[in-house]
């Protein structure tokens, strides 16, 4: 494709978004070295239960609610605004690696995922609130979806990385030491090409301690925020307990027992790489909808992808054929949901409150990281029958999802606020 049609297919954003973008994907090649890698080696290797480590892995949540609190206030404060709170997410994370780089027990193995939280949850509501502030409302799904295009390409690349290294050293620990790396270049980056992006002085300090009062009693925004916790559970078993299902509870596979940390890697970089395919062309598509009717979508999607993982876990042959069919379809739901969901939270907040709204939504992925790896954990911790029909359970729950949405469309069309 010549050089000038593919910069008119890309969409014409600020040039911070795409700076903020690529210091994204750094930063999320050093979580792709860890994410999908991490209960494999606490379990197989430091020691820990299946249930160990998703108490563990779900720690990070209680840490993850007042870190996106914070970041939420921080982002729409005159002191922090989104460039400080992104600076201080980044230093943050890299003090949890060097923890986590170091556990050898249950207890550090906490505290470093209790740091961990507090970096995520100061970051999302801070680097979203600032896409929309750089965007209109028509880009806003095309940005969001770059943002995540970046986050899909970067975790690909260290899923690939973090696949080779394993599979040449078998060194667990050292990916923890490139993942804080990759947040110490991410500060950097935000460091010296990043400027604040909130319109300083919006409202006064009064007005300010009141939005999270004037959030609460938003019912569109309570509404679509069930919906956000189910997604976020979701994606917690994609990144949690399904690298572990695959390990130790897939049969037909070719060591006997389940994938080898190879096939494993292989799967999850398909997963993210297709996805990192899809971010754009699906958000292009979805924009024809409303932000529910996609979302809609993306939780039946969602349902389709579960479906098929629970085939790949009861077929006696062919289970890898299963497995790529089943991340291919769930790297789609992902990708229709995350532009989706952030933009419904940016349409609908007042634009001085975009930081508060946005910590709200992001808090959905604390407390669905804090239910998800511990109910997968304590799943796989039982019979292969029950390991195995906990898919089926995740299915059934998408149909309360889509009744949710149904209610949050006709909500928004007699109460819309820019929608």
């Amino acid at each position: 494709m010549p050089k000038h049609k593919l910069l008119s297919w890309l969409p014409q954003l600020s040039h911070q978004v795409w700076i903020l973008a690529a210091g994204r994907l750094l930063s999320q090649i050093g979580t792709g070295f860890t994410l999908f890698y991490a209960p494999i080696f606490f379990v197989n290797q430091v020691g820990l239960s299946a249930t160990a480590v998703g108490i563990g892995l779900g720690s990070g949540s209680i840490s993850g609610v007042i870190g996106r609190f914070l970041g939420g206030t921080f982002a729409d404060s005159n002191f922090w605004g989104r460039r400080r709170t992104l600076l201080l997410s980044a230093a943050v994370s890299a003090l949890a690696d060097v923890v986590l780089a170091l556990t050898f027990d249950f207890p550090s193995f906490i505290v470093g995922n209790l740091l961990m939280g507090l970096g995520i949850g100061l970051y999302w509501p801070a680097t979203e609130a600032a896409v929309a502030d750089l965007t209109t409302m028509d880009q806003r799904s095309e940005a969001f979806a770059i943002t995540r295009l970046a986050d899909s390409t970067g975790l690909g690349l260290g899923v690939i990385l973090g696949g080779l290294l394993i599979g040449t050293t078998g060194n667990y620990r050292v990916l923890f030491a490139i993942d804080g790396i990759s947040f110490v270049v991410f500060f950097a980056i935000v460091y010296a090409a990043i400027a604040e992006t909130r319109k300083f002085n919006q409202h006064s300090p009064t007005k300010l301690s009141r939005g999270w009062a004037e959030a609460f009693s938003d019912r569109r925004l309570m509404v679509y925020l069930l919906v956000n916790i189910l997604f976020t559970i979701y994606i917690s078993q994609l990144q949690s307990t399904m690298p572990l299902y695959f390990t130790n509870f897939v049969s037909g596979a070719t060591s006997g027992k389940g994938f080898s940390p190879q096939i494993i890697s292989a799967l999850f970089t398909w997963h993210v790489v297709f996805a990192a395919l899809c971010q754009l062309p699906v958000a292009r598509i979805l924009n024809r909808f409303s932000r529910p009717r996609a979302l809609m979508i993306a939780m039946l999607l969602f349902g389709v992808g579960f479906v098929l993982i629970w085939v790949t876990g009861t077929v006696g042959s062919h289970a890898l054929i299963w497995a790529i069919f089943a991340l291919g379809i769930l790297a789609i739901a992902t990708v229709a949901y995350t532009p989706s969901g952030s933009a419904l939270v940016v349409d609908i907040a007042p634009e001085s409150l975009r930081g508060v709204y946005l910590s709200l939504n992001s808090q959905c992925w604390a407390i669905g990281y804090f239910i998800g790896p511990p109910l997968g954990g304590w799943a796989l911790d039982q019979s292969r029958y029950m390991a195995q029909g906990f898919w089926l359970a995740v299915v059934a729950s998408t149909s309360v999802g889509i009744l949710i949405l149904q209610l949050l469309h006709r909500m928004l069309r007699t109460h819309p606020r820019s929608l």
